[in-house]
């Protein structure tokens, strides 16, 4: 394989994800094994900024596959938002003779990657690590899997204190942006309810089913809200519930952080390692300024510029679903 790269470089950004550890540990024995000096990042942008910047070798990323977080610590950074900021990466980057860069992050993380590419002719190469999965190209996002899993398992412990108290519960899950998270931890845990920001709330259809539940005395109702749906989130939800229904039981439970955290699932694991791979195969490759991605089980290729331009669509057939089974 002809390798125009002889450097890399490996950063996280953005909000963390369970898998990006193993990401890295991919990145740098994949870049190791083909002959290539690999340097870590500390804390995504800023590090690059400030030059918190260190050569890594296999035992730098030995026993951390299994481990939540990420091992270069990641920030968001709002000096690499202007140019002097990004300028100063780029020398950073330059003085230590760094060739490619692999950015493993969300939207914003690979709009900054698009920035610094394009204003710097240095080829970058994204790894989707978000739990949202709200990146269009890819059946999988890092970390999304495990999200999904912790958000399943709180849920079922929820449900267990909702059956036996005859319950409303409004249960708030992350998903600033984007309902992924929300769509399918309600669908596996049975919700009655799923409102997700990609869809408008019709919060009076609501109402008048809990009214006919109360009405036969039993109010045992699921309802999982992402937490930027148009509503404002699940403490708004049960506002107006408890409004219209003042007898009714009503609790909120924000599941918050724990989504993020915790040992990542085999399938963020593997997807993970997958990535890490072919991303520095990416570079040596020349295939630059793109995100690798997974579709159908094929890697996939989307350049950057339009990734952060095309955001994941939730089709209908997933909303009729959620209706008919929970009818």
């Amino acid at each position: 394989m002809n390798s125009k790269v002889t450097r890399i470089g490996v950063l996280t950004s953005g909000g963390d994800s369970p898998g990006m550890n193993a990401a890295i540990r991919a990145v740098v024995r994949t870049g190791l094994f083909y002959g290539l000096e690999v340097y870590g990042i500390m804390r995504g942008y800023q590090g690059l900024i400030e030059d918190d910047i260190f050569k890594m070798n296999g035992r730098s990323v030995a026993n951390i596959i299994q481990r939540g977080g990420t091992i270069l610590k990641t920030a968001r950074c709002l000096e690499f938002m202007e140019k002097e900021g990004r300028q100063k990466a780029y020398d950073n980057l330059k003085k230590r003779g760094i060739d490619g860069l692999v950015v493993i992050g969300g939207d914003g993380s690979f709009r900054g990657a698009c920035k610094l590419s394009s204003e710097f002719d240095i080829p970058c190469v994204g790894l989707a690590g978000t739990i949202d999965k709200d990146i269009s190209g890819t059946d999988f996002t890092i970390g999304f899997d495990t999200a999904v899993n912790t958000a399943v398992e709180a849920i079922d412990k929820i449900r267990d204190t909702m059956d036996a108290h005859d319950r409303v519960f409004v249960i708030e899950v992350m998903g600033r942006d984007a309902g992924y998270i929300a769509l399918h931890s309600g669908i596996a845990t049975g919700a009655e309810n799923i409102l997700i920001p990609e869809r408008k709330t019709d919060i009076n259809s609501i109402i008048k089913s809990l009214k006919e539940k109360e009405r036969r005395k039993k109010m045992v109702n699921l309802i999982v809200v992402a937490e930027g749906d148009d509503f404002g989130g699940a403490n708004e939800v049960s506002k107006v519930l408890q409004e219209n229904l003042p007898k009714a039981e009503i609790r909120v439970c924000i599941l918050g952080h724990i989504q993020r955290g915790g040992s990542p699932s085999c399938i963020d694991r593997i997807i993970a390692s997958r990535m890490g791979y072919h991303a520095v195969e990416s570079l040596m490759q020349g295939r630059h300024n793109v995100f690798v991605g997974i579709l159908n089980n094929k890697m996939n290729y989307i350049p950057l510029e339009q990734a952060v331009k095309t955001k994941g669509k939730i089709s209908d057939e997933w909303l009729d679903i959620v209706k008919i089974l929970a009818s």
